[in-house]
This record gives structure tokens, C-alpha cells and sequence, in this order.
């Protein structure tokens, strides 16, 4: 049953990504529809981060008294009805208005699916569930610019119906998790946090340095699923199409690393029982690599070189990136919900700022070079972070994080 659920957790991680990239490969179709600019795009993709940051705590919290079952079927049926609401847009304040509340929405995902891995899984197996989950975000994110692509280039659908076909998915998703998985698994309800649990949480310099490794990182990944299509455009002169085909590969990056990087940690830790190693090394490792491989790309003379060069870095930063997960679940103990929320919501107001600088330089200068730098740029500093975070206390002294 625990190998069922996961298979479940990681599909609702499928759908919410393939929902939250749809905009990534129309942006040009959307921009001439609705009469906007590359800043205000920009501005579109930055509010669905901001919004998703605004409401994890409560949604942490929410997840930690009602369960990880009932809050994933309430919060992915929730964004799924929003992501076809979003297609009736009809200007720019109505695209932002409605892909924002979807952004909203879509909080509940990362609580309920760490939930679930710290209530089926050992703490020698949780590496290796986070590893699954975060494969499964790339897998979303790859074959959501090849879907868009087929709907919008081969069957000829507009966004707007593209969005509309991207609810069915989520709503067949809450039915059958009803359906199949049992309740009663998770813990008895954790009280609501005591008196001075957000101080704590604030004052831990673990805690700050996980909240700013996830800040950089994620604010780097979000150009997978906001510019990154349009990147390769512009850069390299490529059609929609193609650069939704291209944009396929380094979601599998991200797919292959979240895996191996999940079995490794887990292996390290069994082998060494060290936490700085399994999770703080791989961690460091991964980052300085990813920093690394994209800064090469910059200097690819044709796309394809490109490609192969960022998917390797995809690949390096999701196998060092899983640490973030498997850490926060050890660290979080039976308020795992709340702390995860806390680190997601400072990693989306990171990803909320990616997509809008972007979005600023190109609408003011008209030049994509800095991309790739920019985002090795933020690599590196994320791997200092890493290199000086101790993951091996628990946040709460009452909880030894084998719940």
C-alpha cells in the first residue's frame, strides 16, 4: 500500500506541474491574444509563485490537523477547477486574477505529499520517496511543453481549450485517491503550534539556511516551467513547437536526478549513518555541478549542445536538490506539514522573482543572454548554503522524526 500511495502522491505531482507550465509554451499566442507585454507575462507567472508562497503555512497547517488524504483530494480538485477557469481570461487583470487563485490552490501539494512519505515511510526510505516526488515534478514539467505542443500545434486546440482539458485529469485523480487509499493512517492531528513555534522556526539557523538554499534553488528551476520555452526561441530562432519538444529534455534531467539522488541518499545514510554526508554532501555536490554545467551552456554555439548541457544541470541540481525534502521531513518531526510549508513559501517567492526579472530585462533591453548565467549564478549561491547547513537536529525536541 505504501508503494501504491506514493505511485498516487507522485501522479497529483504529474498533473500539478502539467498544470502549472501551461502558459510556459503559448506565451507569444497569449501575449497577441490578450494585448500584453513581456512584462506583464512576466508579471502573470511571478503572481502564481507569490500567490502559492501566500497561503503554504496555513495550507501546512491545514494538512497536519485534517491529514495528508483528505487535504491532497480538497486541494487538487480545488487548482484543477481553477486551471480551467483561467482560460475564460479575457484580459490581463483577469489572467493574473484567476492564475494567481490557481497558484492559490496548488499550496497543498507539497505538505500532503511530504506528509505522506514521513507517514509511510521509514526514515531510511524517505530520501528515496522525496526523490520520487521531485522526479515526478520533472516529469510534469517535461511532458508538459510536449502536451502543450501536440494540443496546440498538432490538434490545433486554442490555450483556452488547452486549459479546459487540463481539469479532467486532476478531478479522476481526487475521485480514485478517495477511492483507493485507506484513512486512518496518518497521526493523530498535531495541535495547533504552540506559542513561540514560528519564532523558533525563525531563529533556527538550520532553519533559515533550508528556507534560503530552497529560496535560491527554486527561484533557478522556475524557468523550466515559466521562460524557458521562449529562451530557446529567441536565443536559438526556434518555433513554438520546437522548442516545446526541446524544453522535454531537461524535465527528464530532473527526472533521472530526482531518483538516483533519492537512492543514493538513502544508501550514503545507511552505509555512513551520517545526515551531513548523505543529505549535506550530495546537497553541495549537486549544486556546485548544476552552477557549473549551465555556466558551459552559455557558450553553446547551437541548441542542441545546449539542450545537453542544461539537462545535465537539471539532472545535478534535483539529485543534490531531494536533500531539501528528505531534510525538512527528519527536521519537521509530527509538524512536518507546517515546517515543509515554511521552506516551500520561502522557495516561491524565490521562483516568483525569476520569472519577473526576466520578464523586466527582456521587455527593457530585448536580450536573453543573461539567462543562463543568471541562473549558474544562483546555483552557486545556493551550494553555499548547503555547505553550511547542519541537518542533523530536529527542529522540535519532542519529536525524533520517526513518526
Amino acid at each position: 500500500m505504501r508503494y501504491l500511495v506514493l505511485s498516487l502522491v507522485c501522479l497529483a505531482c504529474v498533473i500539478a506541474y502539467v498544470q502549472r507550465t501551461a502558459l510556459s509554451v503559448p506565451t507569444k499566442t497569449i501575449q497577441a491574444d490578450l494585448k500584453i507585454n513581456e512584462q506583464q507575462m512576466g508579471l502573470v507567472m511571478a503572481c502564481w509563485f507569490w500567490a502559492y508562497a501566500l497561503l503554504q503555512i496555513p495550507a501546512g497547517w491545514a494538512t497536519d490537523r485534517i491529514g495528508s488524504k483528505w487535504a491532497l483530494i480538497l486541494f487538487v480538485t480545488a487548482w484543477s477547477l481553477l486551471t480551467g477557469l483561467a482560460g475564460f481570461a479575457h484580459d490581463y487583470v483577469t489572467l493574473l486574477a484567476l492564475w494567481s487563485f490557481m497558484g492559490l490552490a496548488q499550496t497543498g501539494l507539497v505538505p500532503g505529499a511530504a506528509k505522506s512519505v514521513g507517514v509511510w515511510f521509514s526514515p531510511t526510505g524517505r530520501a528515496f520517496g522525496s526523490g520520487m516526488i521531485a522526479s515526478s515534478m520533472g516529469i510534469g514539467t517535461a511532458v508538459a511543453s510536449v502536451v502543450a505542443g501536440w494540443l496546440l500545434f498538432v490538434l490545433l486546440v486554442s490555450w483556452r481549450e488547452m486549459l479546459g482539458l487540463y481539469v479532467l485529469p486532476g478531478v479522476a485523480w481526487a475521485i480514485i485517491f478517495a477511492l483507493v487509499v485507506p484513512g486512518g493512517r496518518d497521526p493523530p492531528p498535531s495541535p495547533p503550534p504552540p506559542e513561540g513555534t514560528f519564532e523558533r522556526m525563525f531563529r533556527s539557523p538550520p532553519m533559515l539556511l533550508l528556507c534560503a538554499q530552497q529560496f535560491f534553488r527554486a527561484a533557478a528551476m522556475a524557468l523550466f516551467f515559466t521562460w524557458f520555452p521562449r529562451f530557446l526561441q529567441e536565443t536559438f530562432g526556434l518555433t513554438e513547437f520546437e522548442s516545446g519538444k526541446l524544453a522535454f529534455w531537461p524535465g527528464v534531467g530532473v527526472v533521472v536526478g530526482g531518483i538516483l539522488g533519492g537512492i543514493s541518499s538513502d544508501a550514503l545514510l545507511k552505509w555512513t549513518g551520517s545526515r551531513r554526508l548523505s543529505r549535506q554532501g550530495i546537497a553541495v555536490a549537486g549544486m556546485v555541478c548544476c552552477a557549473a554545467l549551465s555556466l558551459s551552456a552559455y557558450f553553446a554555439d547551437n541548441a542542441t549542445t545546449a539542450i545537453v548541457l542544461i539537462t545535465l544541470a537539471a539532472f545535478a541540481g534535483t539529485f543534490g536538490g531531494v536533500s531539501g525534502y528528505s531534510v525538512c521531513i527528519d527536521f519537521g518531526g509530527r509538524r512536518v506539514g507546517t515546517v515543509i510549508s515554511v521552506m516551500n513559501m520561502c522557495g516561491n517567492v524565490g521562483a516568483g522573482v525569476f520569472p519577473l526579472v526576466v520578464g523586466f530585462v527582456v521587455a527593457r533591453t530585448g536580450n536573453w543572454s543573461f539567462v543562463l548565467p543568471l541562473f549558474a549564478c544562483i546555483f552557486a549561491i545556493d551550494a553555499v548554503c548547503w555547505a553550511f547547513l547542519n541537518p542533523t537536529r530536529p527542529l522540535f525536541e519532542e519529536d525524533d522524526g520517526s513518526h
